[in-house]
């Protein structure tokens, strides 16, 4: 957990004594708070003056919620990553928590150890989903993507970048589309779970894409989603 003593977190909650608990937790692992905020336009303003790696952000908050207070912090400071944290698993906030440019979407419920494992992982540029979070952002773009453009005449989506996958990154990129962790990827292939995340960064260059999140569009539009009997 060294490295996460590097990393510079805000904290926006409304809830006062949930606020104090997390930055005690945090402060407890020698990871600096750096600001703390209780509703979305101070978390904006303190976002400018503080400029934090990373924001943990609850979404149902007074005069301005998470979901407009992360879109509005994005559009101005896009290099800060942005994980919801919040007790809400309804679907439409976890989609638009995506759509708005959060990094991952994790709920309070937690453990603790847990949460600084989420943390390492977003540090190491792959963001974090609580389990089960994943596979309902691939269901929603499967039921949405339909028929892939530019298919093969065996009915095959063509995907070029894919094509400069190795064997073992397109295992990997199956399971992800599967909806699952790392750690289970991790079980399912026998490797080290440090194994997966370098593969995982490795995919998310090869693909020209961002995050886990786009890793799941993208592989539910090309088809990993079908587990292979």
């Amino acid at each position: 957990m060294t490295g996460l003593t590097e990393l510079r977190i805000m904290l926006v909650d409304d809830h006062s004594l949930f606020l104090e608990g997390l930055q005690n937790l945090l402060s407890s692992e020698g990871i600096p708070v750096v600001g703390t905020a209780h509703d979305g336009y101070a978390a904006l303003a303190q976002a400018r003056q503080v400029k934090p790696d990373v924001i943990l952000m609850d979404i149902h908050m007074p005069r301005c919620d998470g979901l407009a207070a992360t879109r509005l912090i994005k559009a101005e400071l896009p290099e800060i990553k942005i994980v919801m944290l919040t007790m809400s698993e309804n679907d439409e906030d976890l989609f638009e928590a995506v759509r708005s440019g959060a990094s991952g979407y994790l709920i309070k419920s937690l453990d603790a150890d847990d949460f600084f494992d989420y943390l390492e992982d977003l540090q190491a540029g792959h963001p974090p989903f609580s389990p089960g979070l994943a596979e309902k952002i691939l269901k929603a773009f499967a039921g949405k993507a339909g028929q892939p453009t530019g298919e093969t005449a065996n009915g095959e989506a063509d995907c070029p970048e894919a094509a400069h996958l190795s064997p073992r990154q397109m295992q990997i990129l199956t399971l992800v589309a599967q909806g699952q962790t790392y750690r289970q990827i991790s079980g399912t292939l026998n490797i080290a779970e440090r194994t997966v995340k370098y593969h995982m960064g490795e995919i998310l260059e090869c693909l020209h894409l961002q995050s886990r999140a786009q890793v799941i569009a993208y592989a539910a539009r090309m088809g990993f989603s079908r587990s292979e009997e």
